[in-house]
């Protein structure tokens, strides 16, 4: 009898869940052990928490938002079920128009979205030694974005983090092993959110 209800149980119902982490050196794990790296820890966290999910490590270091964009469709499968998207930080290192930051997040989320793909938009804020107006038109651009497409959202993926010696590499803007995992530790409750979704989706399709 328990197989046969088994055999009802759709089994997509019972697939495990494949995220990618979309970003520039802080998803890659730059000057970091493999095992240090945040799709690692991450994916580590929710293991112990006993979710059957597999994070794939799709950061590229030095990365902008135009090239995330230009790599999106052929780094995100058709088997993906949600990605976490983190990128900007470069695009505010460089000082690039903020303008052109916005457009590419939007095509991002808009891109993923239309594929049915669930997102979780991590966002960044400007330095503050580029002056007041360019953070204004910066750091409000994640968090419009996911309202928009009416994504997940998490206001800052170095919370906790940055600025705090003890937890970055020598060059100040890099989390080290530690500080991967206060990121993780921080980020996961927006995480099972973004599960939980998938798994609604799921179970509605079926």
């Amino acid at each position: 009898m328990a197989l046969c209800v088994a055999s009802l149980v759709p089994a997509k119902a019972n697939d495990g869940i494949k995220l990618v982490a979309f970003g520039d050196s802080l998803t890659a794990g730059y000057l970091l052990a493999p095992e240090d790296a945040f799709p690692v820890q991450l994916q580590s966290a929710l293991t112990d928490r006993g979710y059957d999910v597999t994070v794939v490590n799709a950061g590229v270091s030095g990365d902008t938002t135009s090239g995330g964009l230009s790599r999106l469709d052929w780094s995100v499968g058709d088997d993906v079920d949600g990605v976490i998207l983190e990128l900007g930080a470069n695009d505010a290192l460089r000082g690039l128009d903020p303008a052109t930051t916005r457009a590419n997040i939007d095509e991002m989320v808009r891109r993923l979205t239309e594929r049915g793909i669930n997102v979780l938009v991590a966002g960044m804020l400007a330095p503050r030694n580029l002056g007041e107006e360019y953070a204004a038109a910066f750091d409000p651009i994640f968090e419009e974005t996911a309202e928009k497409y009416d994504a997940l959202y998490y206001p800052f993926f170095l919370e906790g983090v940055a600025a705090n010696p003890m937890l970055n590499l020598a060059d100040g803007m890099h989390p080290t092993g530690e500080g991967v995992g206060v990121i993780v530790e921080n980020i996961l409750p927006q995480v099972e959110k973004l599960i939980d979704q998938i798994k609604a989706e799921r179970s509605t399709a079926d």
